[in-house]
């Protein structure tokens, strides 16, 4: 059942930088989280610790791309080191003047230069790409085992953050993901035999990814995805507080990814047949029907149910969606792209929280789950308004690289 993922793991050095590459991606998920905490804990104030690390957020929807313009240019052992170890140092500092009682200003000051953390998830999906070129099947794979890692993370991330803080120390929750950062970021780039040589520029490329047509589809498709999973959270975190059942928002929440996670295994393990563009369009169309059901949630038992069902769709489409990016773009842009990626993803939860927070105030917490369902639904819309674009950029970069285009039988066999 499992021989995808042997076949997988067979690849020399696979193990050690998926190994090590887990830690920095485990300190991502819990930096956000951590960082609330410990403003909220130590300055008494929910809102002065959303704002600094809606800051970290801002300003990393900025850093992330050029980072990853970086990486492309000039590999990812000699970006994304330096990129930590100056992130670590910025978030020991943003530690050390809540610690202080500095002024208000430092906090938001080290907040914003500690948004150097490198997208070890990109560069991870990067080296998959160098290893199995132009075989599909195991990209496949390769892409769920990635999208399953980021659920993982995503579960466990916030649970440790908080556990930290309320147990240990309110820094603790976000010392521990600046060390992991550190740590797994070095053990990552040390793990060169497995590094990607730095491309050649494509002649055949644009000058940035930004004026990729299909990436454009994807990026605003992504940004619809992303408001689904932030105001998934906000509306979530209020249900469960209007029930009586505050703290086990986070619980409710885990199910999501879990059968999320679930789901991207077993995804993993099938022989998939059609176009990569096709079948993401119906991972969308799944996602935007499954999303529905939680607006007829009863209470606690229904909503749970309902959010382990919900998030079956979510990795199909995601591990779809991100293999689509990688067939977009050239790849001495790989980086780059992927980072484009997951930048309108965290711009898309940020957007999604803000909105889902404002409704639930003004219209209460029954009416939360409509965000999630809309910003669904609208990602469905862009997907199949866009669908033309998706398939002819496939189309010419597949006839760039001399390989077969999307629409050829034997591709659309092939393609997992």
């Amino acid at each position: 059942m499992f021989a995808p993922y042997r076949r997988l793991f067979s690849a020399k050095g696979s193990v050690g930088f998926t190994s090590t590459g887990f830690l920095a991606r485990l300190a991502l998920s819990m930096s956000g989280v951590g960082t609330v905490v410990m403003v909220a804990s130590m300055r008494d104030s929910y809102a002065l610790a959303g704002a600094v690390g809606g800051a970290s957020l801002a300003t990393t929807l900025l850093t992330v791309p050029l980072l990853g313009r970086l990486v492309d240019r000039y590999g990812q052992s000699r970006i994304a080191v330096p990129a930590a170890v100056w992130s670590a140092l910025m978030s020991a500092a943003l530690v050390a003047c809540l610690s202080f009682d500095a002024p208000t200003w430092t906090l938001f000051a080290t907040s914003i230069l500690s948004a150097t953390a490198p997208n070890v998830g990109g560069m991870a999906r990067a080296r998959w790409a160098d290893i199995y070129d132009n075989d599909a099947d195991s990209m496949h794979v390769a892409n769920s085992f990635e999208q399953v890692l980021d659920e993982v993370c995503f579960i466990l991330g916030p649970l440790l953050a908080v556990a930290l803080a309320t147990g240990v120390a309110p820094q603790a929750g976000r010392i521990a993901p600046l060390i992991l950062t550190l740590v797994g970021t070095v053990l990552f780039a040390a793990q060169r035999s497995t590094e990607p040589a730095v491309q050649p520029a494509d002649p055949s490329a644009t000058r940035s990814p930004l004026r990729n047509r299909g990436l454009q589809v994807m990026m605003l498709v992504f940004l619809f995805t992303g408001s689904l999973f932030g105001s998934l959270e906000m509306a979530t975190v209020a249900y469960t507080e209007s029930l009586g059942h505050a703290s086990s928002a986070g619980l409710v929440l885990a199910l999501q990814a879990i059968g999320s996670a679930v789901a991207g295994m077993l995804f993993g393990m099938l022989t998939l047949r059609g176009t990569s563009t096709a079948r993401f369009l119906a991972g969308v169309g799944g996602m935007a029907l499954l999303m529905l059901p939680l607006n007829l949630a009863g209470g606690m038992w229904s909503l749970a149910a309902l959010m382990f069902v919900a998030g079956m769709a979510t990795s199909p489409t995601m591990i779809t969606g991100m293999g689509l990016v990688m067939e977009l773009i050239p790849r001495s842009q790989i980086n780059e792209g992927m980072t484009l990626a997951v930048t309108s993803l965290l711009g898309g939860i940020a957007l999604g929280s803000t909105v889902a927070g404002w409704s639930v105030e003004r219209f209460g917490a029954d009416s939360g789950y409509l965000l999630p369902s809309s910003a669904a639904l609208l990602a469905l819309l862009v997907a199949a308004a866009g669908l033309a674009w998706l398939r002819g950029e496939v189309a010419a970069r597949s006839a760039e690289s001399g390989s077969e285009t999307e629409s050829s039988p034997e591709t659309a066999g092939a393609v997992a």
